[in-house]
Formats: structure tokens, C-alpha cells, sequence
């Protein structure tokens, strides 16, 4: 018991009593009569102290790893969506502190409210909310999307978020691993589960498509996610971004003019060839409309004063990938190149289209 509580990094008092209280009972003795754990001993109490690191009360914890239904698998997926969760609330708290830090280093006065919703918990429901008032389904981008999935009957929609361009006419499962996100779902959307796209849960080809929409990017490692999508389904249909193309953050005049720095932050992000190599798939652009419904990043491009509005920015990853300094001098250089009539002289051409090409690809295996 001693060299179990030395490597899980709790008191051998802890340990006797969670025997005590049936919690984790060593089923195992010692010839010399000495209480042992099992294999299965250490992986309930890994689990145990998991939860309780997460901030759960004993009786929760109790009930989650005395779940019949629930194997280890399925513990380590819970555990990781409850991981991601936090991850995500940090990083906007973070991102939220940052922009207090950038107005109080102008002089600019920050209300109580606002210092309290900076560390509240309506600050993530306050992004969240942004995303579903500005990330919608786009049509003419979901029409592309569900020509490339066929003759598909059963669709894994793998960072699933809130469940913008599945499909509604076939049989859909989303994964994702953010609550905040999955709480965001409408009523009656696919059921939806709480696993990352690199440890898919579901057996070999399960079903007849696995798609991912804008989601890739923000994967830890995205050819294992990617390979995983493969052994799950027959099909893989995924909209990302190709930065294969030498001077590919030219293509918009965001990046080119005002954020270059967005760059760096797909500096790791894998090539589309080897994206496409990986799940054997051909890649064909998608182009964004004008009026584009769905307020991703490039969504904006022939409504340049979009990007002077906060609750469109907070529902692209980009800003908080950049940091605020960026951020606020992206705006102030686009926000005097506006009232100049500066930008409409570099960009006055777009005017006469009706979508362009800014480096979305659909990949098809």
C-alpha cells in the first residue's frame, strides 16, 4: 500500500480510507498476508483520483466507477471531454484577462460587471453564445458537403460542435469532446458523444461516412484523428484549409494586410497532401459566398467591417490564437484603412464577385 500511495501521490491514510468506504479495496494479498492491489485495483483507483482531481465529491465519484455500463475506455473519454471542458474555459479566461490587461494599459475604464464576468462562469457561455449566433449552417457549403457523402446512410460527424451541416435526412452520430459545445446542441440534433477524433469509440467500419467540418485545426495530433476516421468508416469527407500553395496567406487580404501572424498559427498544422495521402481522399475547393451564413473566418471577406464587430471576432478561434496585441492592431490598422477609403482602393475588385477561393478544401476518401 505504501509504494501504491508513493506513486499515485496521496497518503497511505487515503488509501485506507477509500478501503474503508469501498472505494478501492485491494482484492489482492501478499504471502506475507500484506493487502495488494490488482491490475484492476490501480486502474479504479487511477480513475478515483482522476474525478477527484476534477473537484468530485466522493459519493459522485462512488457512482461513476461503480457504473456497470461505463469500462475503463469510456472512463478515459469522460475524463478527457472533462479535461478539454477545463482546458477551454482556461483559455478563455485567458484570452478575456488579456483584453482587460491591453484596455487598462489605454487608460480605458473596465465596469465591475465586466471584471466579474471575466472570471464568472458566464464568461464561456458568453463565447459559446457567440458561436451560435454567428456559426450557422451555410447552404450552398452544406449542398457541396452532402453531394461528397454519397449514398450514405450512416454519417460520424467527428468535432461535431453544434451540429452545423449534418445532415438531416441520414442517420448521424457526432463526437465531440467540449460539454460547453454538446450543451449548445438543439433539441432533437444527433446524439452526440464525448470523444476526441484522435481515440475514436467506435468499432471498425461502423459506419458508411465519417465527416469533420472545420474542426481539424483544433485537433491535438490531426493524422491521428484523421486515420482514425478512416478505420471507422468506408468514407471521409473533410473540410480544412490548405496552406500548401507557396504565399497561401496572401489569398485573403486579412492575413495578407492586416494579421500576419496568422501564419505562425498554422505553422504545425499538417500539409493538404499529406492530409489527403493519410485517408487516401482528392481534394476540390470550396469557395466561400459573399454572404456566407456561417461566420468563419474567411466568411467576411467582401464585409470587411465585420471584423470591427467583438461578437463576430469571439467566434473565431483566430483572435485568441493571436493574442490581443495582434488583435487590436489588425483592427485599428483595418478600422483607419476603412474610414480612408484605403481598403476599398486595394480591394475594390472584389465587389464584382460572388465567392472566392481563400483556401477551404474538401477532401474525399
Amino acid at each position: 500500500m505504501g509504494r501504491v500511495a508513493e506513486l499515485a501521490g496521496v497518503s497511505v491514510r487515503t488509501l485506507h480510507h477509500y478501503d474503508e468506504i469501498g472505494l478501492v479495496r485491494p482484492s489482492a494479498r501478499t504471502a506475507a498476508g500484506y493487502r495488494a492491489y490488482s491490475a484492476g485495483d490501480m486502474e479504479r483507483l487511477r480513475e478515483v483520483l482522476a474525478y477527484r482531481r476534477l473537484g468530485f465529491g466522493l459519493r459522485e465519484v462512488a457512482e461513476l466507477v461503480g457504473d456497470p455500463s461505463t469500462d475503463a475506455v469510456a472512463h478515459l473519454h469522460r475524463l478527457r471531454g472533462l479535461l478539454v471542458e477545463r482546458r477551454d474555459r482556461a483559455d478563455a479566461m485567458v484570452a478575456a484577462i488579456d483584453r482587460e490587461l491591453v484596455a487598462r494599459a489605454k487608460g480605458l475604464k473596465v465596469t465591475p460587471e465586466e471584471q466579474l464576468d471575466m472570471l464568472g462562469a458566464r464568461l464561456y457561455d458568453a463565447i459559446g453564445g457567440a458561436y451560435t449566433a454567428t456559426r450557422r449552417t451555410e447552404p450552398r457549403i452544406a449542398a457541396q458537403i452532402r453531394d461528397a457523402l454519397g449514398d450514405a446512410r450512416t454519417v460520424l460527424n467527428v468535432g461535431a460542435g453544434t451540429g452545423s451541416y449534418e445532415p438531416a435526412d441520414l442517420d448521424v452520430t457526432a463526437v465531440e469532446p467540449s460539454a460547453v459545445m454538446r450543451g449548445q446542441r438543439p433539441a432533437g440534433s444527433a446524439p452526440c458523444v464525448a470523444a476526441a477524433a484522435e481515440s475514436l469509440p467506435f468499432e471498425d467500419h461502423s459506419f458508411d461516412v465519417a465527416m469533420a467540418v472545420s474542426t481539424v485545426h483544433h485537433w491535438g495530433d490531426p493524422m491521428a484523428g484523421l486515420r482514425e476516421m478512416r478505420r471507422v468508416a468506408r468514407h471521409v469527407v473533410v473540410l480544412t484549409f490548405d496552406t500548401d500553395e507557396p504565399g497561401w496567406q496572401d489569398r485573403f487580404w486579412l492575413t495578407r494586410d492586416y494579421l500576419p501572424e496568422f501564419a505562425a498559427v498554422l505553422s504545425g498544422f499538417p500539409s493538404l497532401a499529406g492530409m489527403a495521402d493519410a485517408i487516401g481522399a482528392r481534394a476540390e475547393p470550396v469557395p466561400v459566398p459573399w454572404d456566407c451564413a456561417d461566420g468563419l473566418f474567411e466568411a467576411y471577406w467582401r464585409r470587411p467591417g465585420a471584423y470591427l464587430e467583438d461578437h463576430v471576432r469571439r467566434a473565431m478561434s483566430v483572435w485568441t490564437r493571436v493574442g490581443p496585441e495582434a488583435e487590436q492592431r489588425a483592427l485599428r490598422c483595418l478600422g483607419d484603412d476603412l474610414d480612408s477609403g484605403r481598403w476599398a482602393e486595394r480591394n475594390g475588385h472584389l465587389a464584382d464577385l460572388d465567392a472566392a477561393d481563400l483556401g477551404l478544401r474538401l477532401l474525399t476518401a
